[in-house]
This record gives C-alpha cells, structure tokens and sequence, in this order.
C-alpha cells in the first residue's frame, strides 16, 4: 500500500490566489516592485512617520493640525474617497456604496441611504478617489481629520472637500518627494522594515530554475540601495542583492513606464551618478527612468513570458496587463491576518450560511401563503403546497414572521462579527456585505495572481501551476 503523501499545500494566508491560470514554467522573467513587496513595512510605524511629516507641513501653512493624531486602523486600502461630499466609501463590485464614513466617524445605515441610494461609483470619473495601497492609510485618515475640521469652520478660506483632498495629497507628494520621510526610514531600518528570511530563498529558486529577475521601482537610487540591501543581504549565502537581479530600474515613474516611451539614464556608480543611455539595455545593467518596451527588448520574450509583482492595484498590475500583456502578481499583506480570521470564523460561517437558507425558504413560503390569500380573495385556483382556507394561511404566516423574527435576530449578530472581520469598521477588504467590494473586482480583471508575500513563491516553486478556480453562476447546482 502506498504511503500517504504530504499534501505540500501551505497554510491558507501564505498561498497564492489564482484568477486566469498560471504556468510558472512558461514564465521567463520576473519583474519586482520594491515599496510594500520586496521590502515591507511595519505599516503604523511608516504611516505614522508619514502622517507626521504630512501634518507638519499643514501646519506650516496655518491648519490648525497640531492636535491630530494618526489612527492606523481608521481606514484601510481599497477604500473611494468622495470628492463632492467629503466622505470616504467602500463601494461593491458594481459601485453601490455598503459603508461610509464622513469625517472619522462611520455614517448609520438611514444616513448612508439617503446618501447614496441613487449614487454608482464610477473609478472614471473625477468625483472618486481610489485608495489603492497601504500608503493610502495616513492619507485617507488626515483627509477624514480635515474634513472635521472644515465642518467645524476651522479652515481658513471654506475650501471645498475636492480641495482639501489637494491640500493633503500634495503634502504628501512632496513628503514622498522631497525625501525627508526616506531620509528617516533610511537612518532607522530596524524600525520600519519586517523581515521577511524566505524572502531570499524563493528569489533563489526563481533564479537558479533560470528565470531572468529585474526590479522596477518608482523609488530613487539612493533609497532603493539601503532598503534592497537592509531586506535581501544578511540572508543571501554569498553576494548582495546586485547578484539576484539581472537588471535594476530605479524612478520608473510607474505607470507612464508601462505606457510611455520614456529615455534611459544610466546609473554608472554606488552614488547614483548617471549618465544618458542609449540602444539595449545591458545585463547587470542600474537604469534610472527607462520604459517597459526597452525592458521586453531586452528580454526578448512576449508579455506572456513576464510576470510582474507589485502592491499597486492600478501603477503595477492593471496598467502592465491593459497595456503590455505582461502576467500580474498583487501583493496584499493585510490578506495574511484577514484569512486567519476568517478561519477562526468559519464554524459560525457555516451557522450562517444555515441560517440564511432557512430564510430563505421561510421567505418562499410567505410569498406562496400571500399569494394564496390574494386569490382566495379573487376565488381562484390556489398555488402548490397552499393551506386549503384563509384561516390556516393567516395563522401560518403568524408562525413564519415569529420564528423570522427570532432568525433575523441571529442572522444579524452573526453578519456583524463576519463584517468585523479584517477591520472593525470597514470589514474584510476583498467583500463589501454579502457581494465582492470594489477593490475585489479590480483584482479579479487585473491580476492573474494574488497573495500576502513575496517569499509565498516559495511554497509554489518556480515549475508550479496554478489552475483558475470553476467560476460561479447563481444558477450553479453547486
């Protein structure tokens, strides 16, 4: 008898989520994005330093600011800011609002209707902001603090909520840009940085089954460097981060590289001095700029053959598919704890889904005892299954709308512990109530692939395949 075989299946949050099927044996490069996927960060340790820098600049141009504080789990990515009204909305897959927070504070069920019952978030129009990565936390949460204090009148000039969003995006372009923010991460890896050790290891595997790497980051040269060799160096056996990657690009200015036709620079020393290139890119080569297409030229492979990793709904996966045909992998961190919970959950899951098939019969059975009196009423032929009088039709829907009564009651308990789950406020970041959320429907057009980490390649191996999962209809036996 054959011996039981190990299933070589990881836990679930270390797994990696397919969309369209992926042979890793047919992929031949692999393209990294650098910020939140080869280099992670204790997200409230960043966000908070970000937030600082973000409201200290407010202050210096008199918002009255001083007194904010950053709250690292008042928001989270995937969420829409409302540029007319001022709020800050998790949408579903089809644009409906399912929650909402105007200021710091989540909008009640009769306010969020009256709001938004008529509305479609649209991601094309001007009035919708998309908060599609964990650099948004810092950002949406002085944005919501703003509004407040807007609201209260404290903002000199009544900016409008489209304007004070300008106020705090450019802040924090310019605390991104101006590099004092990196400045701080730079003389302190230890504590922005998690380590991640088999980080290293699954890049190895990438590259000793002979796959060409390239990194592609909108960061400089000069950050680039410390936070490439703070995360990959103390765990390689031998060399540094240069070794593992057969071309580095730094400032892609993603997602114009994926779209644009943008000239290369040549980085020639440890300084970050450059030089203008041109022809070929060359092997081992540090670019600054630098475009997608030099990139595949230098490859010489189809978009078929690359498989680019990056954190960024849009600037690393939809643009990169859309435009270059190039296989996508989605890096989402937060998913790690979220399907821990959900595990943790998944008895009183199945309670649920019990529940609301029940519901859903005693719902059926209403609607025929209803119907059955509407034509008792007319004298006419009784539906399937109908009491035989008026009497025992009314007394029977007495019992239904008790016992739904009692079921609604647990119905709801439950639906908020699963709408807790991933964030207190806003739930779980791929579900928006019972349907896909808005950030959901983006990953599923966009990325082939999703996970939690980088190092989760480990667990697939560079000659893995990954099957699509049978996509559901409602009318789906199972």
């Amino acid at each position: 008898m054959e011996a039981v075989r190990p299933d070589f299946a990881p836990a679930p949050g270390h797994r990696i989520y397919c969309n369209r099927t992926l042979n890793m044996r047919s992929i031949k490069a692999v393209g990294f994005d650098m910020d939140y996927t080869l280099v992670h960060y204790d997200v409230e340790e960043w966000e908070a330093c970000a937030y600082g820098h973000v409201r200290g600049r407010l202050a210096q141009k008199g918002h009255p600011v001083h007194d904010l504080r950053f709250d690292p789990h008042a928001f989270t990515r995937g969420l829409i800011v409302d540029l007319q009204l001022g709020n800050i909305v998790k949408a579903n897959r089809f644009g409906y609002v399912t929650r909402a927070a105007h200021g710091m504070q989540m909008m009640e069920h009769d306010a969020l209707r009256r709001t938004y019952s008529q509305v479609w978030v649209s991601l094309s129009a001007p009035r919708w902001v998309f908060l599609n990565t964990l650099f948004s936390l810092s950002e949406a949460c002085l944005y919501a603090q703003m509004v407040e204090l807007a609201d209260a009148g404290r903002l000199e000039g009544n900016p409008t909520y489209e304007q004070i969003y300008r106020m705090v995006s450019t802040a924090m372009d310019a605390a991104h840009l101006e590099g004092e923010l990196k400045a701080e991460v730079v003389a302190d890896p230890e504590r922005f940085l998690v380590d991640d050790p088999e980080l290293v290891r699954a890049l190895l595997d990438l590259k000793h089954a002979g796959k060409k790497l390239f990194l592609a980051t909108n960061s400089e040269w000069n950050y680039t460097v410390p936070m490439m060799r703070h995360a990959i160096d103390r765990h390689l056996p031998k060399g540094t981060w240069r070794d593992l990657f057969d071309l580095t690009i730094v400032q892609a200015k993603k997602p114009k590289f994926f779209e644009a036709n943008a000239p290369a620079f040549r980085i020639v020393d440890e300084q970050g001095t450059e030089e203008p290139h041109a022809g070929p890119l060359a092997t081992g080569g540090r670019y600054r700029g630098c475009n997608a297409q030099l990139v595949q030229d230098w490859l010489g492979v189809g978009g078929e053959d690359i498989l680019y990793v990056g954190d960024h709904v849009y600037a690393d996966v939809h643009v990169s598919s859309s435009i270059r045909r190039w296989r996508t992998a989605l890096i989402l961190r937060e998913l790690e704890e979220e399907i821990v919970q959900e595990h943790r959950f998944a008895a009183d899951q199945v309670l649920f889904n019990e529940a609301i098939e029940q519901k859903a019969h005693m719902d059926r059975e209403q609607a025929m005892l209803r119907l059955a009196l509407q034509r008792m009423g007319h004298g006419e032929t009784l539906p399937a299954g109908a009491p035989a009088g008026a009497t025992a039709a009314t007394e029977r829907l007495k019992v239904l709308r008790q016992v739904g009564e009692a079921l609604d009651h647990e119905l709801a308990a439950l639906a908020r512990r699963a709408g807790q789950i991933g964030n207190p406020r806003w739930g779980p970041l791929m579900r928006a109530g019972n349907d896909k959320s808005r950030l959901a429907r983006q990953i599923e057009r966009h990325a082939d692939v999703y996970t939690s980490r980088v190092a989760n390649f480990l667990h697939l191996t560079p000659f893995g395949y990954l099957r699509a999962a049978h996509g559901t209809l409602p009318h789906d036996a199972v």
